[in-house]
This record gives C-alpha cells, sequence and structure tokens, in this order.
C-alpha cells in the first residue's frame, strides 16, 4: 500500500481527528516515508532534529530488514520499538510516540518523542509543613515515581504496570517493597484492579471506590497522600502505594484510621510534642462530632443538668428565637455548609471575601434579627473549626456531627450513648486487606502503642506495625544483636 493511502488509514483509524498530524519525507535513495504524531503532546525540536533529519539522510544498505536498518539511526532514543499491532501502534502516538510508515512493508517503527507539559514539585496546599520536605506529587506518574525512588534507592521496591480505562487508557503503577509487602495482599489488590472495567479514570479517588472492602460504609477507607516522604513511610511499613497518571494523589492500602491521626510534621518534631497535638487532634475529632448533639439533647431534654449560671446566659440568648434547638443547629449547620460549598468555587479572593462576609455578617446578622442564638452559632462554629485538625477525616466528622445531632435531638443523651457504642461497635468490626481499621486499640497490639497517640523515639520501632501485615517484621537492628 502506499505511503500516503496509509496515512489516510490511519487518519481514519483516528477518527479524522484534526490533532493528528503527518508527513510524506523522501530518504537519500528516494523511498517515501510517512511520520505520524499527535501534535502539542511531542517535543517538536525532537521530532525535528532526532526524526525527520535521520530519515532524510537514511539511505538502506543491502537487503536487510530496512525496519531494523531504520532502528539503528534512532539508538540515542530512549524507546524505539515496532509495535506487534495496530492497536498498540495506536497507543504509542496516543502516549508521544512518532510512528514511522517504510515502503513495501507493512512493519511501523515508533519513536518516543513525548513532552508533556508538567506541573513542578511543590509543597501540596493540603499538606503543609513547618519542617520537612516541601516535595509534593505532581499530574505526572513518571516525576512522581522518581520522586519515590529518590528515597527508595534499592532493587527491592517493585513497580508493576497497569492500563485501567477503555477510552483514558489511564496509566496505573503499583509500587511496594517485594521483601516487606504481603504478596497476598498485592495479589487481591491486582485482582481488583485487573476486574475494572470502565470507560475512564480521571483521578486516583476512582479507583479508590473499587478498592474498598465494604461499600457502603461512609468511612474512609483507602490511604491518600500528596508528599512523597509520607508514601515511602508507609512503603517502607509493607504497604502497596499506587499511582495513576493525571492524579497528584497517591493512594496507600492497607488502610486503618490511626493514619489521620498521624501527621508529617509529627515525625520532624520531638515525640513528647507530637504525643501531645496527637491527643489534642482526637480531642478536637469528638469534640467536632459530640458537642452540637449535646447541646441540642441538654436543652430539649436534660435543661436541669446544666448549670445554672450556664443555664441563665443561654436561657437570656435563646429567649425569643422561634425555631426549638433542634431545627436551630440543623439550620445553622447548613449555613455554614452552603458557605463553604460557596468559597471553595469562587475565585480564590473572592471566596475568603466571602467567607469573612458569610461568617462575621450574616452571622452577625442572623444573631441580632433573632432568627438563631449566639450559643448555638459558636457551638457549630467551634465543632466546624475542630473538624479540621484531621482534614483527610473532615467529610466523615462533618456527617457524624449531623447524625449525632439528629440523634441527640430525638433520642436525647441516652441517644447518644447507644450511637457512640453502636460506632464503636461498627468501626471495630471493619477490616482493610486483613488490617483492623481501629488497630492498634481494637483489637489491643502493645508493639503498635510505640507509634499510636503516644509517639516514642524511632529507636524504640525496631520492628514493623503488626497490624499491617508483612513478609518481614524487622525494620531496625536490635541492641542485643
Amino acid at each position: 500500500m502506499e505511503i500516503k493511502k496509509r496515512i489516510e488509514y490511519f487518519k481514519k483509524l483516528f477518527s479524522d481527528t484534526t490533532d493528528l498530524a503527518s508527513r510524506e519525507i523522501k530518504t537519500k535513495d528516494g523511498d517515501t516515508v510517512g511520520i505520524l504524531w499527535i501534535e502539542n503532546v511531542i517535543d517538536q525540536l525532537l521530532l525535528t532534529q532526532g526524526v525527520i533529519k535521520p530519515l532524510q539522510n537514511f539511505s538502506k544498505s543491502g537487503n536487510d530488514d530496512v525496519v531494523k536498518q531504520a532502528t539503528e539511526k534512532f539508538v540515542a532514543f530512549s524507546k524505539v520499538n515496532e509495535p506487534k499491532d495496530e492497536q498498540t501502534m495506536i497507543e504509542n502516538i496516543l502516549n508521544g510516540f512518532v510512528a514511522i510508515l517504510f515502503e513495501n512493508t507493512e512493519k511501523v517503527l515508533v519513536v518516543e518523542c513525548a513532552s508533556w507539559k508538567v506541573r513542578v514539585p511543590a509543597e501540596p496546599p493540603t499538606s503543609a509543613v513547618t519542617e520537612g520536605p516541601r516535595e509534593g506529587f505532581v499530574e505526572d506518574f513518571i516525576t512522581n515515581l522518581a520522586l519515590i525512588r529518590k528515597r527508595l534507592k534499592t532493587p527491592n521496591l517493585k513497580v508493576d504496570k497497569m492500563k485501567i480505562g477503555r477510552e483514558t487508557n489511564s496509566q496505573v503503577r503499583l509500587i511496594y517493597l517485594k521483601n516487606v509487602a504481603d504478596p497476598q495482599i498485592v495479589s487481591k489488590i491486582k485482582k481488583k484492579l485487573n476486574r475494572i472495567d470502565i470507560d475512564g479514570i480521571v483521578d486516583s479517588h476512582y479507583l479508590a471506590e473499587f478498592l474498598t472492602t465494604s461499600k457502603h460504609s461512609i468511612f474512609k477507607q483507602i490511604g491518600s497522600t500528596e508528599k512523597p516522604d509520607v508514601a515511602v513511610a508507609k512503603i517502607l511499613e509493607g504497604r502497596v502505594a499506587i499511582l495513576v497518571d493525571g492524579s497528584p494523589i497517591v493512594l496507600t492500602v492497607p488502610y486503618i484510621l490511626l493514619e489521620d491521626l498521624q501527621s508529617s510534621n509529627d515525625y520532624y518534631t520531638t515525640p513528647a510534642r507530637a504525643t501531645i497535638l496527637r491527643y489534642l487532634r482526637l480531642t478536637a475529632a469528638i469534640i467536632g462530632i459530640m458537642l452540637p448533639g449535646l447541646y441540642v439533647a441538654l436543652l430539649t431534654f436534660h435543661i436541669k443538668a446544666i448549670p445554672i449560671k450556664l443555664l441563665i446566659t443561654i436561657a437570656n440568648s435563646i429567649q425569643g428565637i422561634p425555631l426549638p434547638p433542634l431545627l436551630e443547629i440543623l439550620f445553622i449547620i447548613f449555613l455554614f455548609e452552603v458557605l463553604y460549598e460557596a468559597s471553595l468555587r469562587m475565585p480564590r479572593y473572592m471566596g475568603l471575601a466571602l467567607s469573612v462576609v458569610g461568617a462575621l455578617i450574616l452571622g452577625d446578622t442572623a444573631v441580632k434579627a433573632g432568627l438563631v442564638s449566639s450559643p448555638a452559632v459558636l457551638i457549630v462554629a467551634i465543632t466546624g473549626v475542630m473538624s479540621y485538625t484531621l482534614p483527610e477525616q473532615s467529610t466523615q466528622i462533618s456527617m457524624l456531627r449531623l447524625i449525632f445531632t439528629v440523634i441527640g435531638g430525638v433520642l436525647g443523651v441516652f441517644g447518644i450513648i447507644v450511637g457512640t457504642f453502636f460506632l464503636i461497635g461498627y468501626l471495630v468490626n471493619m477490616d482493610s486487606y486483613g488490617s483492623p481499621y481501629l488497630a492498634p486499640f481494637a483489637p489491643y497490639i502493645k508493639s503498635d502503642m510505640k507509634d499510636s497517640l503516644k509517639r516514642q523515639s524511632i529507636m524504640q520501632m525496631k520492628k514493623r506495625p503488626k497490624s499491617i501485615h508483612t513478609d518481614n517484621a524487622r525494620r531496625q537492628k536490635d541492641d542485643r544483636d
């Protein structure tokens, strides 16, 4: 088939897309060579200097395979190969390769000339640190893999390649230490990913939903991070990291609830300071969940349990309020959630102004108008702030706050106590790929308590967490050895 007809044929395979570029080139022998590439995803200078010029100077010698001879012209390229079929060739072109078509042969040569626009690794906005590494993952999985490789310079680091998505063909990488990670967990994750049949994967959170073990739970079941140092620390503990091309979020499996009480800052400060901060986060999370429900329950069912001076203050504040305590709190929560959503979707500086206007002016106006009381506004505002001491769990804390507010307004303190026991029992029965969700507290694992709410010195953490199944428990040489 003539080069021109072959180019037209491949253009039709690409649905005659306008960004598929082509060109016909004459070699030294006068033969015609065709090239195909996708505009804006390749390095134009590399195309000119590395592909077009060598082809113009190309001359066959003897009766050897022309593709084999041409391959020798492109030895300077890191990736030069001969696709086995049309589908592979199409995937290569879409991934930034230039396809070279020769006369009198159906064979095709592809040369990588990709030049994707990549954001420079910077400190993630969701994971700011006062001390420690400030690098963050970006939307390019090759850069992300390099950031992990830079920290794990070992041949034991295993990287498994996968493609998911019929239309997106998203590159996915499973990263783990083969001498540490449990092969059964790795195999289970691979099976779940291989069963995914979807048209496209836009972000790593798409995969998180497929990997969850409890499909209808409101609780987070897959770890996530934007920081390479955190991802590497989890890999060293025996977890599996999952990278998705186009996403700066790296998933980690297995996941336990304790992970979000910890912060990378904890390991760049003294153990005593880290311990205090962890207890502070836990206390703030509990208050963020329970305080509105307790306020509603006390005002509705147990008003005699409130100290007299506090009761007088609250009574003066709620006098003339048309809404009962439950509806009042629900209305304020609704108002704050709307303001939060609006501030997220507004331009940055307008969003900041909207937050100030909403929190100060609208809140103050609502109190002065007699629609809501100042204690109710204060309680919702406090719990809203406290929920963000655990930013990874803020969504779950907000949902639990709403649930316990309704329970407190309907069943009182007794309902809150019963709901708390039910919540703990539910979490105790959850697990993530064999790792108990509330480990090391339920079940109690003494060795893992060294890095739980209390953080001890790294020198005392001689073994990896038992809550994460691994093939190698020892992480550090024992002094007695």
